[in-house]
C-alpha cells in the first residue's frame, strides 16, 4: 500500500483528523462492551478498508479474530503489520487465504462459529461491468456469494450479526457495480429476521487501492502523465475514518441500518481533476493542462518535468455507467441525523420483496451455471431486481483512456 502523507490528505479534504473522532470518543464505552467478549470474522480483511476496519476493532481487544482474504500476500502482510506494529492480537487470531465464495468457506463455517461476521470482499470498480465474464464474476463476489453466505449463517446459534460493506453508488444507480451493491443489502434484508444485518454507505476512500487517486501516486512515481474526469464530483474519506464508519454500523446499529457520513454536496463534494492539480502541487509541479490523452503523452518527457511542469489531461466524463455525483439514501428512505453529530442512519432502508431478490438470485445462478452468458442478459436480470436501475451504455470503458 502506498503510504499518503498526513499532510496532502489534510491539504485534500481540509481536515487533519477524522471527522468522526467525537462520536467514536463518545460511543467508546458502548463499543469496548460489545466487541471485548466478541468473537469476528472479518472476510476481505486485506483489502483498504478490511486493513482499516481491523486496525481498529483490535483497539477495543476482541476475544477472537479470523481473518479471510483471497490474496495470500497481502495477508500476509497484514499479520505483519499487526505483529510488528505493536497491535494487540487475542490468542484467538487465525488467517484463511482462502475466497469467501468458494466451498472452503462453507467448510469454515462448518466448524467454525462467530459473533460479528463482517464481509468487505468486492469488486468495486465500475470498469468491471466492460465485458459479460468479469461482469459475472462482480455479481458472483458483490452478491451471489453473499446470498450463499447469509444462508450458512442462518443455521448460526451463535451470531449477532453480519455486516457487508455497501456504496453510494447503490442509491439510484447508473452502474452495474452499484445496482450490485443495492442487490446485496436487500439480499441480507431478505433474511434479516433471522440474522440481523447492519452495513454502510461509502464515500470513495481517499487513496485506498486502485483507486483513481492511488493511480495518480503511482503515475508520478513512474513519471507518467495524469488523467480524470473534469465534471464527476465525489465524497472523500479517509481509510480510518471509512474503518470508523463500519465499527460503528456493526456494533451500534440496529437491525436493517445503514450508516453513511453526513456530508453536504455544496461543502463537501470534490473533483477528481482538483485532487489531481492538489497532488502535481504537492510534489512541486505546475500541472501542465493537455486537450487530449495523445498531447499528455507527448508532453511527458525529460525537458517538461526538468521545467516543474506535469503534464495531465481532464475532460468531461463519457464511459459507461458514470454518474456526475453520488447519493447516500434515496428520498423515500426514512434516516435519522439526530444520533450522531457525523454519521446519519438509514432506519428503513429500499426494499420490494423477498421474493425479487429470490428470483434474481435464482436467475444469476442458472445463467452462470449454464457456462454461458451475455451482458445483456446480465442487465436484465438486475434491471428487474432493482427497478431504480438508470443503466446507459456509450461504448466506451475506462480501458480504453489513460
Amino acid at each position: 500500500m502506498i503510504q499518503i502523507s498526513e499532510k496532502l490528505l489534510s491539504n485534500i479534504l481540509g481536515r487533519s483528523c477524522s471527522f468522526m473522532s467525537e462520536d467514536i470518543a463518545k460511543y467508546q464505552p458502548q463499543l469496548s462492551k460489545e466487541i471485548g467478549d466478541s468473537k469476528l470474522l472479518i472476510i476481505g480483511a486485506a483489502g483498504s478498508i478490511g486493513q482499516a476496519f481491523v486496525l481498529e476493532v483490535l483497539k477495543y481487544k476482541p476475544a477472537g479474530i479470523h481473518l479471510i482474504d483471497i490474496s495470500e500476500n497481502n495477508l500476509v502482510e497484514v499479520v505483519r503489520q499487526l505483529r510488528s506494529g505493536g497491535h494487540y492480537v487475542p490468542e484467538d487470531f487465525k488467517t484463511f487465504a482462502i475466497d469467501y465464495t468458494a466451498l472452503e468457506m462453507d467448510a469454515l463455517l462448518n466448524e467454525e462459529s462467530y459473533d460479528y461476521v463482517l464481509n468487505f470482499s468486492a469488486l468495486k470498480h465500475v470498469r468491471s461491468e466492460r465485458d459479460a465474464f468479469t461482469l459475472m464474476r462482480l455479481l458472483e463476489v458483490n452478491v451471489m456469494g453473499n446470498a450463499r453466505l447469509i444462508n450458512s449463517l442462518t443455521k448460526s446459534a451463535r451470531i449477532k450479526k453480519a455486516f457487508s460493506v455497501s456504496s453510494d453508488k447503490s442509491v439510484n444507480p447508473a452502474n452495474l457495480m452499484g445496482a450490485s451493491k443495492a442487490l446485496m443489502e436487500r439480499v441480507f434484508i431478505a433474511e434479516s429476521d433471522k440474522v440481523p444485518f447492519g452495513s454502510a454507505r461509502f464515500a470513495n476512500v481517499a487513496f485506498s487501492d486502485g483507486s483513481l487517486l492511488h493511480s495518480f501516486m503511482v503515475r508520478m512515481a513512474r513519471f507518467e502523465p495524469l488523467s480524470a474526469p473534469s465534471d464527476v464530483r465525489r465524497y472523500f474519506i479517509t481509510h480510518e475514518e471509512a474503518g470508523q464508519l463500519c465499527l460503528l454500523s456493526c456494533f451500534l446499529g440496529g437491525n436493517n441500518e445503514i450508516y453513511y457520513p453526513k456530508f453536504r454536496p455544496e461543502k463537501d463534494m470534490m473533483t477528481f481533476a482538483d485532487i489531481a492539480r492538489e497532488v502535481i502541487k504537492y510534489h512541486g509541479y505546475t500541472p501542465l493542462e493537455c486537450s487530449s490523452d495523445e498531447e499528455a503523452l507527448e508532453l511527458a518527457n525529460k525537458q517538461t518535468f526538468e521545467k516543474k511542469q506535469w503534464p495531465c489531461c481532464f475532460t468531461p466524463s463519457d464511459t459507461s455507467g458514470e454518474k456526475m455525483f453520488e447519493e447516500f439514501h434515496h428520498t423515500d428512505e426514512q434516516i435519522d441525523e439526530d444520533r450522531y453529530k457525523t454519521i446519519g442512519v438509514v432506519t428503513s432502508p429500499s426494499f420490494q420483496s423477498s421474493k425479487r431478490v429470490d428470483q434474481a438470485i435464482a436467475d444469476l445462478n442458472q445463467l452462470r451455471q449454464s457456462g454461458c452468458w451475455s451482458k445483456e442478459q446480465l442487465v436484465s436480470i438486475m434491471k428487474d431486481a432493482i427497478p431504480e436501475l438508470k443503466h446507459s451504455e456509450t461504448n466506451k470503458n475506462l480501458d480504453q483512456k489513460m
